[in-house]
């Protein structure tokens, strides 16, 4: 098994996060998440959490913000300036503005933002997602008995993420996880999650010197790419999450090779 290319600091601040998450999701009502499924939408990629009733806590999500801002200045306390001038421009309405744009992934909209009120490009998307969260995993857990499979192309189908994860359970079962709202549903073993290719002269797999546990499956159709993980292989099963974080490397050998997060169909003449 390789061992992480990911710090053992970054990984333990990321631990850290997911714990500051699972704490803030006690806090939620679960009156305030009300799902609406709507079976031809779910079958046309409409991400289930975006047809759900969502009634978000505001000063919880201000509150979030403010804990996770703690927790990163513990670790670095050269980032206390940058917050302070968060904090300052951290008001209900641009906390719905946050809310809505990280859920609809609105990268444009984070980096207008952040140039315009002169803060590192980073620091509104991570904090509004990191926060965004919770309530999109208490979501998927009232979903959850309602997802089997997902609509090629179309991501989560709880919260819209890019597919890229899939553990092997049980007798090598395929099942795709998402490191975002924890959904996860069942795929076939061979099978592209970005455009539904099940052809076996297209789909390959390409393994890491070093690392028995892990694959990334490759489509020659779209040239998307996921990562597959035995997790069978390991002693503790990690979170999503984590497990995301730490094959990283298996993204960066895919995109050398020029596969992408979320394929494209190739054009030809």
């Amino acid at each position: 098994m390789k061992k992480s290319v990911v710090s053992k600091e970054y990984q333990n601040l990321q631990q850290d996060i997911l714990a500051l998450q699972e704490n803030w999701k006690k806090s939620i009502n679960p009156e305030a998440i009300i799902p609406k499924l709507n079976k031809a939408a779910m079958s046309a990629g409409v991400p289930a959490a975006a047809l759900a009733s969502i009634n978000f806590e505001i000063s919880l999500f201000l509150q979030w913000i403010e804990e996770i801002n703690a927790l990163l200045t513990q670790n670095n306390p050269e980032l206390e300036l940058k917050f302070a001038e968060v904090r300052k421009l951290l008001n209900e309405e641009t906390a719905i503005r946050w809310i809505d744009e990280a859920f609809s992934f609105n990268s444009v909209y984070f980096a207008g933002f952040a140039e315009e009120k002169g803060l590192e490009e980073w620091i509104p998307p991570f904090l509004a997602e990191t926060a965004l969260r919770p309530y999109l995993q208490v979501a998927a857990e009232k979903i959850q008995h309602e997802i089997t499979h997902a609509v090629p192309g179309a991501g989560c189908p709880v919260c819209g993420e890019p597919a890229r994860l899939a553990v092997l359970e049980d007798e090598g079962k395929k099942v795709m996880t998402c490191p975002r709202c924890l959904a996860h549903w069942n795929a076939k073993r061979i099978e592209c999650a970005h455009c539904g290719n099940d052809d076996h002269k297209t789909i390959q797999f390409l393994t890491i010197e070093g690392d028995a546990s892990s694959q990334i499956q490759v489509c020659e159709k779209c040239i998307g790419y996921i990562k597959v993980i035995d997790t069978r292989q390991y002693l503790s099963k990690p979170s999503p999450a984590m497990l995301d974080l730490n094959t990283i490397h298996l993204d960066f050998v895919a995109q050398e090779q020029g596969y992408q997060v979320v394929g494209e169909i190739k054009q030809t003449n």
